[in-house]
């Protein structure tokens, strides 16, 4: 089982039903054979508070073998503490590696408008987080995405349809050396 724990980058806002990277994984995952069922526990506005609130009832539901952390992007567009967000993030992953679950944290970046100072800071919260809790870590979910306004949505933080297999390729990296030591 892989439970993905994400905001509205996961929960296809704005996006057919379906047509989702967590959906186009778990086609993915079937069409090479891996015998893994995906839940999709995101939630569009979803903060790291909310995931570390959430996840030990998801944890207790689900038996996860790999949970996906696709959390952190809200934080930082609402200018919460990272300091905060950081130990959020690190308090699910531990969570999930003591219900004997492997984490994939994907990171994320915030636009250069933010400050240089503060852009960098955000984004060692998941180096940090991975390397003092064992995780996987993919250092930018949005790679090969982010700068092309074409696979955004009108509101320019939401990818397109078009853009959820390059999401997913993304992802597929980090993802698949933990599925092949996974039951």
């Amino acid at each position: 089982m892989i439970l993905v724990l994400g905001d509205s980058l996961s929960a296809e806002y704005g996006l057919r039903r379906g047509t989702g990277w967590v959906e186009l994984l778990r086609q993915r995952l079937e069409k090479k054979g891996f015998g893994h069922q995906v839940v999709n526990a995101s939630i569009s506005g979803e903060t790291t508070a909310g995931g570390r609130n959430r996840i030990g009832a998801l944890l207790a539901a689900h038996r996860p073998a790999i949970v996906i952390v696709e959390l952190g992007g809200n934080d930082a567009l609402r200018g919460l503490d990272l300091t905060a967000s950081a130990d959020n993030l690190r308090q699910i992953t531990a969570k999930a590696r003591r219900g004997r679950a492997q984490v994939l944290l994907l990171g994320m970046q915030v636009p250069p408008n933010y400050g240089r100072a503060y852009s960098e800071r955000f984004a060692r919260i998941f180096t940090d987080v991975a390397r003092s809790e064992r995780a996987a870590r993919l250092p930018f979910f949005l790679e090969r995405v982010a700068e092309r306004n074409d696979l955004f949505q009108a509101d320019r933080i939401h990818p397109t349809e078009a853009a959820q297999p390059l999401l997913l390729d993304n992802v597929w990296p980090a993802l698949e050396p933990l599925l092949r030591g996974a039951p």
